[in-house]
């Protein structure tokens, strides 16, 4: 990992006491600091500040330039007083500088998408040699596809779960369901599928409620070589990737000119959610845990009022404990009803910082943490201390 890549995130994710602590500088800052080339909003925050990752609503907060998200070198910014910021512009000479650029949290992300439905998606019927797989170099032949012409860029995408919610009844929680699918989106006798209760702990189960979405992950982009002509029924389409191999039921769709944002600002949530209501859906490439620079599925977007740039803070949800103490040892789980264990405290895990925003479901990089991150914890604001 880069050298400026562990500046941004060491800034960027502070411990959980640092972030309890009330917003103020600290100590012997100078008066006023010139922006230097190479500088990130973070970077000049974490000198400063001991919450950074709210450098940019500070500043926001400071009408004296005039995008609150652009510095450009040259500008001076004042440290001269304990609870404000003020900044003079500088000179116009050079780019603007960026809170996280892409670049240095690309290669970490997967290119995952969310929908509703993919039945009426284009999609591999047949590859090159009667191949099991294809890959950077061969052909993959794709149905439904009759309006394409040769030069057509397309992607792959490959379906890879279903998502649902239980809304909550008696317990303080919403469960979530997770599907894996086969290669033709739908679901079969030996794909995992899990409820997440509020102590993490998974059910087996065959269906769900309250639909989320489909997930999608990106596999591979081709060339269209040759449409549908001459009585052949499928569109032949040149792959030209290594990210991974194409294989029968893959989805095709145009490829999209810009994936991400080109710069991401760290803020907290702009709403407060329900307790239960936040959750770790899902860890990327079908784990069920995942650390820093892993990409996570949350059960919010949004309708939520989530957005790229947003920090949560990551907690393993509190068990509920058998008081062996007042019970007895040879009391059971199953012995003691749900109202009579005892609640522990939640854990702190991770933060997580969303760069891609659907409707009901948002995807999350981990950035760091001190235990793994796990499907089923719950999300907080990032000031949360319990």
């Amino acid at each position: 990992m880069s050298t400026r890549l562990r500046v941004v995130l060491g800034a960027a994710l502070l411990t959980v006491a640092t972030y309890a602590i009330a917003q103020e500088f600290r100590g012997g800052h100078p008066d006023t600091y010139v922006v230097k080339r190479g500088d990130t909003l973070w970077d000049i925050a974490g000198r400063f500040l001991k919450r950074p990752w709210l450098w940019p609503e500070i500043w926001q907060a400071n009408p004296q330039i005039a995008n609150p998200h652009l510095i450009y070198p040259g500008d001076v910014i004042s440290l001269a007083y304990l609870n404000r910021l003020a900044a003079e512009p500088g000179p116009r000479t050079e780019a603007p500088i960026n809170a996280i650029p892409l670049s240095q949290v690309e290669s970490f992300l997967k290119d995952l998408r969310v929908v509703d439905d993919f039945d009426d998606m284009p999609y591999v019927v047949g590859l090159e040699d009667d191949r099991l797989r294809s890959a950077q170099g061969q052909l993959a032949y794709v149905r439904g596809l009759g309006a394409s012409r040769p030069g057509d860029r397309y992607m792959v995408l490959r379906p890879l779960q279903r998502y649902s919610r239980l809304d909550r009844e008696q317990a303080c929680c919403d469960r979530f369901h997770k599907t894996d699918l086969d290669f033709r989106g739908e679901r079969t006798l030996l794909s995992n599928s899990y409820w997440t209760d509020p102590a993490g702990v998974y059910w087996d189960t065959r269906k769900g409620k309250d639909f989320l979405g489909y997930e999608l992950q990106r596999v591979n982009a081709g060339t269209i070589t040759r449409g549908e002509v001459d009585g052949i029924e499928a569109s032949t389409l040149l792959l030209d990737e290594s990210n991974a191999e194409v294989r029968i039921g893959d989805r095709v769709v145009p490829v999209e000119p810009q994936t991400y944002d080109l710069q991401f600002f760290p803020h907290p949530p702009k709403q407060t959610l329900d307790y239960g209501r936040a959750r770790v859906l899902a860890v990327a490439d079908m784990l069920t845990a995942g650390g820093p620079r892993d990409v996570v599925a949350l059960s919010v977007g949004a309708r939520e009022g989530v957005d790229n740039g947003t920090v949560f803070s990551v907690w393993r949800v509190g068990s509920n404990a058998v008081d062996r103490v007042q019970y007895g040892e040879e009391r059971t789980e199953d012995s003691v009803s749900f109202r009579k264990k005892v609640r522990l405290p939640d854990e702190y895990a991770s933060h997580v910082m969303v760069f891609r925003t659907f409707d009901k479901i948002s995807y999350g990089l981990v950035m760091e943490g001190v235990k793994p991150t796990r499907m089923g914890y719950e999300l907080k604001h990032p000031d949360a201390a319990y």
